[in-house]
């Protein structure tokens, strides 16, 4: 069980540290064009979920990793979820169907990870 959390959880570490990275220091300009609805929201939300994703991308990593309140792998799995489920609800509301397979498989990695991550 261990080795699949770590395995669940480096994945989602990776992508989110990668895709929040983007949103907390690229422009729109650059961001637009991969990711279409950063035109409909204020950048400073933008900026809020790439903080977010990053704080996630660590909260799965370090309380396992260092043994210190390693809950919080839970409970940043967690919040990844409900944020891609948010995400999800954007993207319909925008009608991209065809853009939601990436967030259901993220909803399902998160799941995953919050279900392994019990195991600490």
């Amino acid at each position: 069980m261990e080795i699949a959390y770590w395995i669940v959880a480096g994945l989602l570490g990776v992508f989110y540290l990668y895709a929040g990275g983007k949103k907390a220091v690229q422009p729109k300009e650059r961001l637009a064009p991969m990711m279409g609805w950063v035109d409909t929201v204020p950048m400073g939300l933008v900026r809020a979920i790439g903080a977010v994703e990053i704080l996630g991308a660590a909260g799965l990593v370090l309380p396992p990793l260092t043994g210190i309140a390693p809950g919080l792998a839970m409970a940043a799995a967690i919040g990844l979820l409900v944020l891609q489920v948010l995400a999800t609800a954007l993207h319909l509301s925008r009608s991209e169907v065809k853009e939601t397979g990436l967030n259901v498989a993220l909803i399902v990695l998160a799941a995953v990870a919050a279900r392994l991550a019990t195991t600490w």
